[in-house]
Parts: C-alpha cells; structure tokens; sequence
C-alpha cells in the first residue's frame, strides 16, 4: 500500500488545485482558487512562495520561458513570476460567458502544446450547464466551444499518444468521466463515449493525471480516494488519503514517480489535513506535463 506523507512547508489551501511539477525548478506550483494565490513549493528544500492575482486563478501551464497561461475569472492571462508578490496579467482572450458568475475551472496542454480549460458557474447548488470546455491555439486564437453542457468541467488529461482525451464532469448530479478520440493535427475531440460512471464508484470525478502506462488516475473528492483506472475503464487500484475531498494530482519529482495531490478544505468539520498537499510512490511513474507551444506575450 501507498505511503501517503502530507507537505508540512506546503501549508493550507481554502481551495487547492492544479498542481504542476516544474522539473527545471525541482518545484511544485499550484493554486488556491478563492485566495487568489499561486503558489510554489521548491520539494527539496521547503522554500514556499505565494503570490496574489488580482481575480481567481482556477488552471494553468507554462510556455517553454517560464511564463504562465492561466484560466481565471474573466478570461485566458499570461504573466510572468515578478518578484513583487502581487501579479498583474495581461489578458489574452475571453468567451461569451452564457450565464452570471462563471470562472474557468480544470484546465491544461495537449501533447501538441494547445492549452484547453473548461468554464463553470461557481454556484455549484445551481447545478447549471453553462459550462463548456475551450481550446487556446499555439497561434493565440480562443476556440468557440468544443464540448458544452458541462456543469463542473473537471478531469482534463490525455493519453501517452495523445490520441485519447479525458474529460469529466464533476458535479453530484453528473459524476461521469468520458473518453474522446483526439485528431492529433486539429486538436478536435470525437466519438465521446462513458469511460467511468462514479455513480459506481466512491466519490465525484475532479482534477486527474495519466500515468506512463496509460492508466487514468482521478481524485474522488468527497471520498478521500485515488482511483486509477486502466485504458479500457477498468478499476485496478484505489488508494485513501487523509484529506476527504482531494482535488486534483500530478506527476513529479527528479523521476516522475512521486504524485502530488491537492485537497479542499470544507467549510465545516475539516480536519488537519483538509486543504493540505500530500505525496506519495504509487509504483509506477507519470508523463512530463507539456508545456504551452508558443511563447506567450507579456506586458
């Protein structure tokens, strides 16, 4: 069975998510969505940083100079690492949100180095089905939407080829995951299908990672579960971790055999742990994440 240890110099998030390992850094980066916060973890040292947007950072991915692409509130931003600790963005577009109170949710590159990131209505107790899933083109162009009716877009992730898409929708009234077939050359998802009904299983589908054997690893938030699942939609391993509504994971460390989680901190009755950032050796290693495939502008 899996150790899990949970990052004490990572501290606590209101709403961890999108953590993405940095290899040239030895770091890990993630966002803790009310606070506003983009945070960094150097692992072998402890050093942390935090800096502050001036809206709700939800999903990001580097370009190969290390600046940020980024699905906030309003729209797609690219900015830098400044030193100050409060970042301004420049924004780089933004869809006709079809309903009040949206903001971008899960979101990250293709193997092709487009960067896609689904939109939600952050009122969850609505259960409406604004949202709709994006592509932002290594030519900077935002995509009219690709996949809509989506209620809590989450679980975007493909496959070692790139050839299978992942996406899921997280809300207690979906709690599916679907497999998409994936044109490498245009970037169009087709042939949606059910991979996973949660209904099935513990939990609800949030952030998840593909592992270098193919197999797709989710998060089971509200079940305190990893659930790893082979390329046909079979469940093979399951592993409990301390927080209850873990939010998202990702490859990481010097070898990519370390997977890092993020985790929710409820409002009532968290624990310790809730909210915190938690590593551990699955057994089997992960993909580097791709970075985006143009270098992003920045004022």
């Amino acid at each position: 069975m899996a150790s899990v240890e949970r990052l004490e110099a990572a501290g606590h998030a209101a709403v961890g998510e999108c953590p993405v390992w940095r290899a040239e850094e030895g770091a890990l980066y993630w966002v803790d969505i009310p606070a506003r916060k983009f945070v960094r973890l150097v692992v072998a040292s402890g050093e942390r940083s935090e800096w502050t947007l001036p809206e709700q950072i939800a999903c990001f991915a580097f370009d190969p100079s290390g600046t940020v692409v980024a699905g906030m509130e309003s729209g797609l931003f690219a900015f830098g690492m400044q030193s100050t600790k409060d970042i301004r963005p420049s924004k780089l577009a933004a869809p006709s949100f079809p309903a009040p109170g949206m903001r971008f949710n899960d979101g990250r590159c293709d193997r092709q180095g487009r960067f896609w990131a689904g939109t939600m209505v952050q009122d969850m107790s609505l259960a409406s089905p604004a949202g709709a899933l994006f592509r932002f083109d290594t030519d900077g162009v935002l995509s009219e939407p690709i996949v809509d009716g989506l209620v809590t877009q989450n679980g975007l992730a493909w496959s070692p080829d790139g050839r299978t898409m992942y996406l899921s929708d997280s809300h207690p009234t979906k709690r599916v995951i679907w497999a998409f077939d994936f044109d490498l050359d245009t970037g169009t998802p087709r042939n949606r299908r059910v991979f996973a009904d949660l209904h099935d299983y513990a939990g609800r589908p949030d952030g998840a990672a593909v592992d270098a054997d193919g197999c797709y690893w989710t998060c089971a938030n509200d079940a305190g579960r990893l659930l790893r699942f082979t390329p046909r939609g079979e469940l093979d391993r399951e592993i409990a971790l301390p927080a209850s509504k873990p939010s998202m994971c990702a490859f990481g460390g010097s070898d990519l055999s370390t997977l890092y989680v993020t985790s929710i901190r409820p409002g009532a009755n968290a624990t310790e742990d809730d909210g915190c950032v938690f590593a551990l050796n699955p057994g089997v290693k992960g993909l580097p994440e791709p970075a985006y495939g143009a270098m992003l502008p920045v004022a």
